[in-house]
C-alpha cells in the first residue's frame, strides 16, 4: 500500500482492520494508550498509535476496542478536543475520571474473554487497576507479543534517529560523573544494587546530553542501567552519537545497542541483585523481565526524578535568564497585538506564528516547548486547543484571546499563558478574569513550611472561584525541567493527592483558569521557583515562590473592586518588576506600550 492509499483509510477502516487482527490473535479486546516505551508526554511519529487509529491528537488518552464497541478516554483538558477529533459513531467519548477504563472493562467484557495489552506501553501501576477490573469481570488480561496496530499500520514511520549532543556544564551545573556518584550513593543507602532508567528526561539529566527524537522536548530515546558503584550501561542506537558525545563519557559508561537491554536485565537477575524499576514509569515489560530472571525488584521511584527537579544554583540562574529573554519576546508580541488587533486581520494561526517568530530572533532559541495554544473566543475554552487551518478563528472585537506558549533554551524551559481582551470586554469577562487572578495571586503569595505538598496548596488557587460556584477541570501546577520537559514530575499542584513535598530549586507552574464552553477561556500562568521565604518565616525554614515569568497581565480585564489591597499591591509590584526587567531590551514603541501596560492599578 502506498502513502496515498494509507491516507485514504478512514477511521472506520482502521478500526475494522484492528478488530480483524485481534480476532486472529484470539483477543476479544485491546487497550491502546497514548504511550511509547518510555511513557513520555510526547511520542515519535512511529509510536503515535492512538492518533493513527482514532484521530485523537492530545497528549494523554487511551482507547479500548472490543468486537462490537470501542471508546476513547480523555481527561478534562481534552474533552472538547475529543469531541471534534474522534468519530462519535465509532467510539464512545468518555471522561477518564468520571467514566474510567476500568468501568468500561466490567461493562463491556464478560467471563472468559481476553483483553490484550502491549507490555511496553503500560506500567505496573496502570496494569494494577486494569487487573482488578478484569478479575472482577472474569476477564483474562493478556500481554501481546508485538503490538497489533504495528501489524496493520502500512508505512509506519521508522524509529527516530535524531543526533545526540552534550550539554555543557555551564548549563547543567554538575558533571555527569558527579551525578552518577550521587545517585549511586542513594542506591547504596537503600541497599539497592542498580536502577533501570527508562524515562528519557532522567537519562538526559544523568548523562548531560540532549536529543531530538520527540517533538518539543530535547530527548534521546534510550534506556540505561545505573549501578550503585556509579557504573552505567547506556542502551541507544549508536547512529545517534557523535564523537562530541562519546568524548564526554568516561570509562565507567558503556554503550550498547537497544536490543541488548533484555540480556542485561537477565544478567541482573542471574546475579540475584536488587534492582530498582519505577512502577509508575518503567514499562511492565521491564518489570516482568527482571522478575523472570530472578532479580529482586525494588518498586520505589526513579531516583533521578527528584534530583533533577531540584535545580542547582547554575540551573536556577539559567531559568531566570531564559525567562527574561522569553519575556522580551512575549512583551513585543503583546505590544504588537495591542496595535494590530485594532486594524489588522489577525487569526489564531497568524498570532501564533508571530509569537514564534519573535522568539526565534534570539540566538539561544532552540524550539518551542509545546505546540502554542492560540485560542480566540470559544476556542480558548478548549484547554489544550491546537489551531488548524480548519479551526482557525479571527481575533474579533469584544472577544477574549488565550495564548499559552513556551520555548526551549539551553539554559531553561519557559511556559506562559496570557488572556487578552480584544476590544472592550464584557462585565462577565472581567469578573471571571479577576476571580482567576485572585487565585493566581493567592498561590504566588503562599508561604509554607517544609514538607508541604502541592495538593495542600491547590485550594488557594481555587478559593475565589469556588466562592462563586465555579472551578476548572485541570491541575493548577506542573513541574518544569531545565532545557527538558515542560511537564515534569514528581512535583505538582492539583486536587490529586501528592506525597512529594515542594523543595527549594523546584520550578512549577501557577495556572488557574476558567472556561465557559462556547464563549471563552481564561488562564493566567507564570512559572515560579520554590525558594526560601523572606523575613521571620524564612528564618524559621519556611518556603515561598519566586516568580520567574516576566510578562504583563491585561489590566483591561481586571475588576479592581473585586481585589483587596494586598492583591493590588502584589500585582503592582509584579508589574513594576516586569517594567524594570524588560523595558531596556524592548524597541521604543514596545517599551512605551509596556510602560502603560504595567502602570499601577491605583
Amino acid at each position: 500500500m502506498d502513502d496515498n492509499q494509507e491516507l485514504s483509510l478512514s477511521s472506520a477502516e482502521r478500526l475494522a482492520r484492528l478488530r480483524h487482527e485481534l480476532a486472529a490473535r484470539e483477543l476479544d479486546a485491546f487497550l491502546v494508550p497514548r504511550n511509547d516505551e518510555h511513557q513520555g508526554e510526547y511520542v515519535s511519529e512511529r509510536a503515535d498509535r492512538l492518533a493513527w487509529l482514532t484521530g485523537f491528537t492530545g497528549s494523554a488518552g487511551v482507547a479500548a476496542v472490543a468486537a462490537a464497541s470501542a471508546a476513547v478516554f480523555t481527561d478534562g483538558r481534552y474533552t472538547l478536543q475529543a469531541e471534534t477529533e474522534v468519530d462519535g459513531t465509532l467510539y464512545a467519548r468518555r471522561h477518564i475520571t468520571d467514566q474510567p477504563v476500568t468501568d468500561w472493562i466490567t461493562e463491556t467484557l464478560s467471563d472468559g474473554q481476553r483483553l490484550g495489552y502491549d507490555p511496553w506501553l503500560l506500567t505496573p501501576a496502570q496494569l494494577g487497576r486494569y487487573r482488578t477490573a478484569c478479575k472482577k469481570a472474569g476477564v483474562e488480561l493478556c500481554a501481546t507479543d508485538g503490538n497489533p496496530i504495528d501489524a496493520i499500520w502500512p508505512n509506519q514511520p521508522p524509529p527516530p534517529l535524531a543526533p545526540v549532543t552534550p550539554l555543557a556544564e555551564n548549563y547543567s551545573g554538575e558533571s555527569s560523573s558527579e551525578k552518577r556518584r550521587r545517585i549511586g550513593a542513594l542506591l547504596r543507602a537503600d541497599d539497592t544494587d542498580a536502577v533501570v532508567l527508562t524515562a528519557p528526561d532522567s537519562i538526559a539529566w544523568l548523562f548531560n546530553i540532549r536529543g531530538g527524537d520527540v517533538p518539543f522536548t530535547p530527548f534521546a530515546l534510550s534506556f540505561a542501567i545505573l549501578h550503585a558503584d556509579a557504573r552505567a550501561e547506556w542502551f541507544i542506537d549508536q547512529r545517534k552519537l557523535s564523537s562530541d558525545v562519546t568524548a564526554v563519557l568516561d570509562e565507567s559508561v558503556s554503550v550498547h545497542a537497544p536490543d541488548e537491554l533484555g540480556p542485561a536485565l537477565d544478567r541482573l537477575g542471574t546475579e540475584n541483585l536488587t534492582v530498582r524499576a519505577d512502577p509508575a514509569s518503567a514499562a511492565a515489560w521491564v518489570h516482568d523481565r527482571l522478575k523472570q530472571a530472578g532479580a529482586r525488584v525494588d518498586g520505589r521511584a526513579d531516583p533521578c526524578q527528584l534530583a533533577k527537579a531540584c535545580k542547582n544554583a547554575q540551573q536556577m540562574d539559567g531559568m531566570r535568564n531564559a525567562h527574561l529573554r522569553d519575556g522580551v519576546a512575549v512583551a513585543r508580541f503583546l505590544a504588537w497585538l495591542a496595535t494590530e488587533a485594532k486594524s489588522s486581520d489577525i487569526t489564531e494561526m497568524t498570532a501564533a506564528d508571530k509569537l514564534e517568530s519573535l522568539r526565534r530572533e534570539h540566538e539561544l532559541f532552540r524550539e518551542l516547548s509545546f505546540p502554542t495554544i492560540s485560542g480566540a473566543g470559544p476556542n480558548g475554552a478548549i484547554v489544550h486547543y491546537r489551531v488548524t487551518p480548519e479551526t482557525d478563528r479571527h481575533l474579533e472585537p469584544g472577544s477574549l484571546y488565550l495564548v499559552d506558549s513556551g520555548a526551549q533554551y539551553p539554559d531553561g524551559t519557559t511556559d506562559v499563558t496570557r488572556t487578552v481582551a480584544i476590544g472592550a470586554p464584557t462585565d462577565d469577562m472581567r469578573r471571571h478574569f479577576t476571580l482567576v487572578l485572585k487565585g493566581h495571586i493567592a498561590l504566588a503569595r503562599a508561604v509554607f513550611p517544609k514538607g508541604t505538598t502541592g495538593s495542600q496548596l491547590d485550594v488557594l488557587a481555587r478559593q475565589a472561584l469556588w466562592r462563586a460556584g465555579l472551578d476548572y477541570d485541570h491541575g493548577t501546577g506542573h513541574g518544569v525541567g531545565s532545557y527538558l520537559s515542560v511537564h515534569e514530575g514528581p512535583q505538582r499542584i492539583s486536587k490529586m493527592p501528592s506525597q512529594v513535598a515542594l523543595q527549594p530549586g523546584m520550578v512549577i507552574s501557577n495556572e488557574p483558569g476558567f472556561y465557559l464552553t462556547g464563549a471563552y477561556g481564561i488562564r493566567i500562568e507564570n512559572l515560579v521557583l520554590v525558594a526560601r521565604a523572606t523575613g521571620s518565616a524564612g528564618d524559621a525554614g519556611y518556603m515561598a515562590f519566586e516568580t520567574l515569568t516576566q510578562a504583563p497581565i491585561d489590566r483591561a480585564l481586571i475588576e479592581t473592586s473585586i481585589l483587596d489591597g494586598d492583591e493590588i499591591a502584589w500585582l503592582d509590584g509584579y508589574h513594576a518588576t516586569v517594567q524594570d526587567q524588560l523595558s531596556a531590551s524592548l524597541p521604543p514603541a514596545a517599551a512605551s506600550w509596556l510602560a502603560e501596560a504595567t502602570a499601577p492599578l491605583g
